[in-house]
């Protein structure tokens, strides 16, 4: 019996093609209008190529599973310790997507500091013969960025600031002395001393909420907020109010609490920048991640260690 295969999300279709060079592929969109496709090939089923994740109930529909790729380097939407209960490898494509990611970082900061995007609506409405000159806004150059997330992207994005000839501090779980910056044990400390902070930490409980009223309060009026990481990150409820209150200077989003849905409010206020979670989507990084995914699904079904296994 050939091999089975599930490519679940919005995959590429190339990422799809050479999977199906590795067995016979299965594709679903959605895991709960799947279930009955569960039903029937569950017992067949040896890998899964994830966008969007799976749990507990489809693992468990799986008894001869033995691997989960998933798109991406974030991996809080998959069931990891079920995964591992059941003997099954769990990996992700770390470092593919790092200059993706931190050069989107590194765009939306530009953006919002110089104001580009509502300069553009500026021209485009009509209102540079009428108003006259566009309104003052802020440089980059000797501003404080405060990164949640010192990891491998968060390195890049750093060294994107420093070209900048901004200062570089950071907060994670733990100092990290090979980091030539500034460490803070506290988000709220670090707020109160940065004119951005950058968030590109993973999801999961531990960084639940990170960022939430107090912390918002002390990054105070003239401070700006820029989440790429995980929208669970961020007290998105907080946010909103104050960013309605004038709490903060204006935020940068790619990752909300509840995608694809974005509070109305966070729309409709010009203080803040809005893209639809596209840290790593450029064609580049895609086919590469795309190509890790059918790397690591090759290696586990031909009994090699994976290339990059998730660890909790």
């Amino acid at each position: 019996m050939m091999t089975k295969i599930i490519a679940h999300g919005p995959l590429l279709p190339p990422v799809i093609e050479k999977l199906g060079e590795l067995g016979e592929v299965i594709v679903m969109t959605n895991w709960e209008k799947g279930k009955h496709i569960l039903l029937e090939h569950g017992q067949d089923v040896c890998a899964v190529a994830t966008y969007g994740g799976i749990g507990k109930e489809q693992l468990q529909a799986l008894p001869n599973l033995k691997i989960v790729a998933n798109f991406g380097v974030g991996f809080d939407n998959v069931d990891v310790t079920t995964a591992h209960q059941m003997g099954v490898v769990v990996t992700n494509t770390p470092d593919v997507l790092n200059d993706a990611v931190a050069e989107l970082t590194f765009g939306l900061v530009l953006t919002l500091s110089r104001q580009l995007h509502v300069a553009d609506q500026y021209i485009r409405a009509g209102r540079w013969p009428l108003d006259g000159q566009y309104p003052l806004s802020r440089e980059l150059t000797g501003a404080t960025v405060g990164i949640i997330g010192m990891g491998r992207i968060g390195r890049e994005f750093a060294r994107r600031a420093r070209a900048m000839n901004m200062r570089v501090v950071y907060h994670g779980r733990h100092e990290q002395p090979h980091v030539p910056y500034k460490f803070y044990d506290s988000p709220k400390n670090m707020a109160q001393d940065v004119d951005w902070l950058v968030l590109l930490a993973p999801g999961g409980p531990e960084t639940y909420h990170i960022v939430n009223e107090d912390v918002l309060n002390a990054l105070g009026p003239e401070g700006y907020l820029v989440n790429v990481g995980r929208g669970s990150l961020v007290d998105e409820e907080a946010l909103v109010q104050a960013i309605q209150d004038r709490k903060i200077a204006g935020a940068a989003l790619d990752v909300f609490a509840h995608e694809p849905h974005v509070p109305q409010q966070l729309i409709d206020s010009p203080h803040v920048l809005l893209t639809p979670h596209i840290g790593s989507s450029t064609t580049k990084t895609r086919a590469a991640m795309g190509q890790l995914i059918v790397d690591n699904i090759a290696m586990v079904l031909s009994n090699q260690p994976a290339l990059t296994p998730v660890r909790l």
